[in-house]
């Protein structure tokens, strides 16, 4: 893997700006006003919280500490998964746009577990 100098040049990050920008654009333009402080809020919130704890990992320089970030937003990827299901439960959404967002969550779910098994086999390399 290469190296990066912030954390914004990641393609984890990348990936997971990407679905989080997508789950803002769907949550604006298709959730009920009166979701503005349940649902809507709770999945604002936990896909903000995947960007952002890959950031603060990538800020802490140790390779445990930022597996620890990495696992925290693969936790909040998966809550917000759940809220878009619910939100397609709740008939805001339709099953084509539940689909293409499970197809993006995969896919940073994927790149997420690679970057934690790259950080694992740094931490093993760097204690050796």
């Amino acid at each position: 893997m290469a190296t990066y100098d912030h954390f914004y040049d990641l393609p984890v990050y990348k990936a997971c700006r990407s679905f989080r920008k997508r789950i803002s654009d769907v949550v604006r333009q298709k959730f009920p006003g009166n979701e503005e402080y349940r649902l809507k809020a709770q999945v604002l919130n936990s896909s903000r919280s995947v960007t952002a704890n890959l950031a603060e990992g990538f800020g802490r320089f140790h390779h445990q500490e930022n597996i620890q970030f990495c696992r925290q937003a693969r936790g909040s990827l998966t809550e917000t998964m759940d809220h878009m299901i619910i939100a397609f439960d709740d008939g805001y959404i339709s099953d084509e746009i539940l689909k293409e967002i499970n197809t993006e969550y995969k896919t940073c779910l994927k790149d997420l577990n690679s970057y934690i098994k790259y950080l694992k086999t740094a931490k093993a390399s760097a204690t050796q």
